[in-house]
Formats: structure tokens, sequence, C-alpha cells
């Protein structure tokens, strides 16, 4: 029952963003094919030339025969390229998204629980800090002082080493 209430509804979640990367994914995709394609004919020139007798039939079919391994190459990967794209952005789109709604909630004035993304997903640490970050504004006010109470305000945020080594700097 947990399981079902936090499967993903809509697969675009951001589409600018999701829309953007497929396309990256797609440009990559179709320079493949056009390298596929540039090496065919190649393949199939040095083969005219070694038959001789049949020079001018296999000349003759080149384009035909390259166009279409060019264009089945090509719908395979788009339709592999758009499927794999949507399912590995929406892993960073969908914790996007609940971050915008989260802190639209925080700004509204709301005093939601606790930020939390789905298991798999990418910026957790994110989601982390943006919590320590929004907890005074989350926590209920102390009715005598008018102040929050001090428990709820983060005392350090740690600071992760970077992920650069000091050779690198």
């Amino acid at each position: 029952m947990s399981e079902k209430k936090y499967r993903r509804k809509k697969k675009l979640i951001l589409p600018g963003l999701q829309l953007k990367l497929v396309g990256a994914f797609l440009a990559a995709a179709g320079a493949s094919v056009l390298v596929q394609s540039v090496m065919l004919v190649y393949a199939l020139t040095s083969l005219a030339r070694e038959a001789p007798n049949d020079m001018l039939l296999i000349m003759d079919r080149i384009p035909a025969i390259t166009g279409t391994i060019l264009l089945l190459t090509f719908v395979i990967m788009v339709a592999l390229t758009v499927c794999t794209g949507i399912v590995v952005t929406f892993r960073i789109a969908g914790p996007i998204y609940r971050f915008e709604q989260y802190l639209k909630q925080v700004i509204a004035g709301e005093r939601p629980p606790d930020c939390r993304l789905r298991k798999g997903d990418e910026l957790m640490h994110l989601c982390e800090l943006i919590n320590l970050a929004t907890a005074p504004l989350r926590a209920p006010l102390d009715e005598t002082t008018g102040a929050y109470p001090a428990a709820a305000l983060p005392s350090k945020v740690e600071e992760e080493a970077p992920s650069t080594s000091s050779a690198q700097r």
C-alpha cells in the first residue's frame, strides 16, 4: 500500500529540464547514427572496389541500403533514448519539483513536516540542507516570548569535504 502511495504518476515532472536533457541524449544518438552511416558507406564503397565485375551494381544500391539502415537505426535510437532519458531524468527532476513545492509551502507560512524524497532519488543531501535551513521557519513559535525555540535552530551545518582532491586545486 505505501509503495503505491509514493509511486510516480507523471513521467514528465519538469518538462523543460527533462526534455532538454533528452534532447542532449538525442543529439548524441544522432551523432552515433551519422558516424555509423559514414562507416557503412565507406565499407560498401571499399567492397564495390574489390568486386570489379559487380562494382556498378553495388554502387547503385549503396544509397538505398545506407538510407534504410540509417532510418532504422535512427528510429530505434530515438525510441530507446527518449524512454531511457525520461526514466533517468525523473530521479533528478522529481526531487527538484519536490523542493519547489516544499519551499512554496514554507513561503506561504505553512509548517510542513521535513522534506522527504523517494528511495533512489538523487539530491538527498540537498533535501537535508533544505530541512535544516527551513527548520526555524517551520517550528512553532513560543507563545510566551514570540520567538522560535532554540531547539528549532540548527546548531551547526556540517561541511562536507570537497569531492576534488587537493592535487586538483
